[in-house]
């Protein structure tokens, strides 16, 4: 690995790049979750973004980590908080440069719901137990193509419209790109700080007063770092596993070829066997038919000779 003064990290591979420590703005998810962990400003966030009280939060966990076995596929949580009755997961999504498409956003959230389900029902609990989620993906692209400044999704019936599930779980998608006319001063304002860097209102300065105090934060610097290493080193045991694999499927591969020639080869002899069988018969019926048409000329013979 290759450091730059700055904190710059480069992996082995050369294929990744990351930036600089005092490059990082709200919309790197590092940054993004250094800054959530004030409550007050967690809370004037996911207020402007859902546009709607979300009360006293009493725990904010950045990069809170589930991993329910060995073989499971872990997931990390940008910002996990909650009020005592709700609970939200707040993630800042980039492209980098791939297409929407690419992070499947509907099924992730799927599996984000169910692990901090199965996280928060514990045995022998009832599900009325279980809290209400929010889920709020924070993209700087739209997610859907649509044109949307916001998506919502509840669930509901196909056949009645207007009756709900009410099973108490929202999935938010947030497209920071959008500019359509009729969103409120404060979300623009938001929107655009999260895509430009540049503060418009009393919020967005905030935020910003705290993004440049954590580029100055040595505390935060070393987390950074940490963490990038711990994703480098996450990145090089999936290529060597995904070489491992490689290699085994290859191996496997050779070993089914090589039982497929052997298999082939003995075809070939049980045929050959069969085709020399087939000709040893076919000249013992010539011979035999050579034998009768023989006597049957010497019948013929005697037969003259007696008249």
């Amino acid at each position: 690995r290759v450091y730059g003064c700055h904190g710059l990290l480069r992996n082995k591979g050369g294929d990744h790049m990351a930036k600089n420590y005092e490059e990082l703005k709200l919309s790197d998810d590092f940054m993004f979750g250094k800054v959530m962990e004030d409550g007050v400003l967690c809370q004037e966030v996911l207020e402007c973004l859902l546009g709607k009280p979300v009360g006293e939060l009493t725990e904010i966990q950045p990069q809170r980590e589930y991993r329910y076995a060995m073989d499971g596929k872990p997931i990390r949580l940008d910002i996990y908080t909650g009020n005592g009755e709700t609970v939200y997961d707040a993630e800042m999504q980039n492209l980098n440069h791939k297409k929407p498409e690419d992070y499947d956003l509907p099924r992730r959230s799927r599996f984000y719901q169910a692990v901090m389900d199965t996280d928060h029902l514990k045995k022998n609990q009832s599900y009325r137990s279980l809290p209400e989620t929010n889920i709020l993906f924070i993209c700087t692209f739209d997610p859907f193509r649509k044109g949307l400044p916001r998506y919502t999704f509840r669930n509901k019936c196909e056949e009645m419209p207007e009756l709900a599930l009410q099973d108490h779980a929202v999935k938010y998608f947030f497209n920071c790109t959008c500019r359509s006319e009729g969103m409120a001063d404060g979300i623009q304002a938001l929107y655009r700080y999260i895509m430009t860097g540049e503060p418009l209102d009393e919020l967005t300065g905030k935020l910003h007063k705290a993004v440049e105090a954590g580029r100055r934060n040595e505390k935060w610097r070393g987390e950074y770092m940490k963490e990038l290493l711990h994703d480098d080193d996450m990145r090089e045991e999936g290529r060597a596993e995904e070489r491992a694999n490689t290699e085994r499927e290859k191996a496997n591969a050779e070993r089914e070829k090589t039982r497929a020639d052997e298999q082939e080869a003995r075809a070939d002899a049980q045929e050959a066997r069969a085709d020399a069988q087939e000709a040893r018969a076919n000249t013992q019926e010539a011979r035999a038919d050579a034998l009768e048409a023989r006597v049957r000329e010497l019948e013929g013979i005697i037969r003259n000779m007696k008249q």
